[in-house]
């Protein structure tokens, strides 16, 4: 395993839906996740961040606060995510790119069938992104 692999994602919530990307490469392929990825040498986290997301989505956006950050360990990896509130044009339709095969706006009532990736649905309850389940 190599040192931890510093990561970011942009998550951009409108109208009740989230932004989501399917992933189209390992780790996670096939998953759908927020846009995010690798941060470069010299690049901010704000900057990868935006970056991430016009790359995978065609969006432009602007990067806000950090909702939280996370970690990813593996037998080969070790990543370290840090996601951020990211706004776009309330119009923007999203259209898959680079690491993405498929990009789409979801109702965020409706995560639960969707296939994340792994830990995403807690992540985005832990940090108020999504309400938690009301008890029956």
């Amino acid at each position: 395993m190599t040192g931890p692999e510093l990561c970011v994602g942009a998550v951009v919530v409108h109208d009740g839906a989230i932004l989501l990307i399917r992933r189209g490469s390992p780790p996670g392929e096939g998953l759908w996740s927020v846009p995010g990825g690798r941060v470069q040498r010299g690049e901010t986290l704000a900057e990868a961040a935006r970056r991430e997301l016009r790359e995978e989505t065609s969006l432009d956006g602007e990067v806000g606060e950090a909702v939280g950050w996370t970690e990813l360990i593996g037998r080969r990896r070790h990543y370290v995510i840090v996601d951020f509130w990211v706004t776009v044009a309330p119009d923007a339709l999203p259209r898959a790119g680079t690491d993405a095969s498929d990009a789409a706006w979801v109702a965020i009532g409706d995560l639960e069938n969707w296939d994340l990736v792994g830990g995403l649905h807690q992540f985005l309850t832990d940090h108020q992104v999504i309400p938690r389940e009301k008890p029956d």
